[in-house]
Parts: C-alpha cells; sequence; structure tokens
C-alpha cells in the first residue's frame, strides 16, 4: 500500500505543478504547432526520400508515423499525407525545403518550453541556437523515419522469403504484423527519451526520466482506445460542429490531449526529481548540524583529558 499511496501523492503533486505552469495553454500551443509542422516535416521527409530515389520510402514513414493512433483519427488524416508524400514537387530541396525545415522545427521548440517549465528550468542559451538545436532534431527525426520505414518496407519481403523456405513458419505472421505496431511504439519511446533527457534545458540522468516516459506512454495509450471508442459511436458530433473542418478538429483535439498527457509526464518527473533533491539537502544539512554539534563537545573532552597530564609532569619532574 506504501508504493501505491507514495504513487497517487505523486500524481496529485504534479497535477498541482502542471496547473501552475499553465499546462493546459502549453498543451494548445504544443498540439497546434504540431499541426503546422506535421506536413513540413512531411514534405522534407518526401524531399529526403527523393534524394536516395526511394520516393515510396516516404510514403511508408508517414504511414508509420499513424500506425499507433486510433483508425478513426489516422484514416481521413494518413488520405491527405498519402497526397502529399506521393505529389511531384519542383525545386522543394531549395527555398521549400529549407522552410519547411524551418518551421517543421517549432514543433521541437513547442516541447522545449513546455519541459523547461515541467522541469522548472529556463533556457538560458541564445534563440537562434535553440532553433539550430531543433532543426538538427528535425533532421535526424527525418532520417530515423526513413531508417524505420526501410526496415518496415524491407521486412514483409524478407517474412516472405522465409515462410518460402520454411511454411512452418506461417502461422507467425500475427507475431510479424504485432512487430510492426512494436517498432512504433519503440520510435516513441525513443522521441520520448530524447525530448526528456536533451530537448529541455540541463541534463538529467535516462533513470530519473523514465518514471514520466511511462506514465506518458501508459496515458496514450488510453487516451488512444478512449479517443477511438468515442468517435466509433459519436463521430457525427464533431462534423455537425464543425462541418468541413471536422477533420482537423478531430485531429486537433487529440494531439492536444496527447501534449497535456506528455506535459504531465514531465511534471511527474520534475516532482520526482524535486522529491530526491529535497531529501539530499536535508541530509546534508543534518550532517552540518551534527558535524557543529560534535565539534563543541570535542574540547572540553580535550581539555579534561590534559588537566591531568599538565599536573603529573611537575609531579615527575619533582621527583
Amino acid at each position: 500500500m506504501k508504493p501505491f499511496r507514495s504513487g497517487l501523492e505523486v500524481a496529485g503533486l504534479a497535477a498541482q505543478r502542471f496547473v501552475a505552469h499553465d499546462g493546459w495553454a502549453i498543451a494548445s500551443h504544443i498540439a497546434l504547432s504540431i499541426l503546422t509542422s506535421l506536413f513540413p516535416f512531411l514534405i522534407l521527409l518526401a524531399a529526403l526520400a527523393g534524394l536516395f530515389g526511394t520516393q515510396s520510402l516516404a510514403d511508408e514513414a508517414g504511414t508509420l508515423i499513424f500506425d499507433a493512433w486510433p483508425r478513426e483519427i489516422a484514416g481521413p488524416i494518413a488520405g491527405e499525407v498519402h497526397r502529399v508524400l506521393t505529389e511531384q514537387r519542383g525545386g522543394v530541396l531549395t527555398l521549400g525545403a529549407a522552410l519547411a525545415l524551418y518551421f517543421s522545427s517549432s514543433g521541437v521548440e513547442s516541447l522545449r518550453v513546455g519541459l523547461n517549465r515541467a522541469y522548472g528550468l529556463r533556457e538560458m542559451r541564445p534563440w537562434w541556437l535553440t532553433r539550430l538545436e531543433s532543426i538538427g532534431y528535425v533532421v535526424c527525426g527525418a532520417f530515423a523515419m526513413l531508417a524505420f520505414a526501410l526496415l518496415v518496407v524491407l521486412g514483409p519481403l524478407i517474412w516472405r522469403n522465409v515462410v518460402l523456405v520454411a511454411p512452418g513458419l506461417e502461422p507467425l505472421s500475427l507475431t510479424v504484423a504485432i512487430a510492426r505496431i512494436g517498432i512504433t511504439a519503440l520510435l516513441l519511446a525513443v522521441i520520448l527519451v530524447i525530448a526528456h533527457k536533451f530537448v529541455a534545458a540541463g541534463r538529467r540522468s535516462i533513470l530519473s526520466v523514465l518514471p514520466g516516459i511511462a506514465v506518458t506512454l501508459l496515458l496514450w495509450f488510453l487516451a488512444g482506445l478512449g479517443f477511438g471508442y468515442y468517435l466509433e459511436r459519436f463521430s457525427n458530433a464533431y462534423a455537425s460542429t464543425y462541418g468541413g473542418l471536422a477533420t482537423a478538429m478531430v485531429f486537433l483535439v487529440f494531439v492536444y490531449w496527447l501534449a497535456a498527457m506528455f506535459l504531465f509526464g514531465g511534471e511527474v518527473n520534475g516532482t520526482v526529481i524535486a522529491a530526491r533533491r529535497t531529501r539530499l539537502q536535508a541530509r546534508m544539512r543534518a550532517r552540518q548540524a551534527a558535524a557543529q554539534g560534535a565539534a563543541p563537545g570535542a574540547a572540553p573532552g580535550a581539555a579534561q583529558g590534559a588537566a591531568p597530564g599538565s599536573s603529573s609532569g611537575p609531579t615527575r619532574e619533582g621527583a
């Protein structure tokens, strides 16, 4: 019961910190930044894939992004993503790619703002340096997405050849399909580790950010199930309210909740780190107090030990 009670206390303190740090407002900022930076990122992805002559890889990478999303949300967006990634563009590697790179880095900047508040830190570096760092994360993320997409594309081909050689392995096809979702989950976990450890100001160990990452992944899983269930039964509510903008609004609301859960995970880490720091400071103060208390007690003892020696000295001299 004690670990459960401690977990509830951490969750309660994290919720208070979330509200105090304007978590809802920052979550809306993150959601809008991701919405506006998603398609520039995909355009950059298509441009990089075109460099290697594998345009289909970009489409596969775009599909990989939405594999773990509820189909009610991912379906309409995936269609637009496919159209963006398969459309031919002239000069995309020049000015268009540069603009796509800059605007897609805004999503990383919004995560930085939220995490800095969650950890109670201030960004002391100049804005242009953090923007360059965000652009670097975007480029690395694009190459990582292409690498994962390559594995996903080659995976089924390799598996089919393996089944031809060993037909007895065909019942494991479901396991291979689940592995595709596992790759997406692994990618999400890696992104969260990078965000918590490197994007925010300061430095933290991997162990110190794992509690918040675990909470975030659990909340995202539950949110996907819950939001998918809601849309499956009440999807007409968005269509009747927002009309032609229903798809965009569903995506924005879902990302808004994901961003809020991401920030809450950061607040969990911030709460745990603050508690550890408080305990460490309390131990240091206790040691200092013990050292100061022991120092005055040593002087009388030394004086008492010196008194007999001073009286015996003359006795021996007199003898």
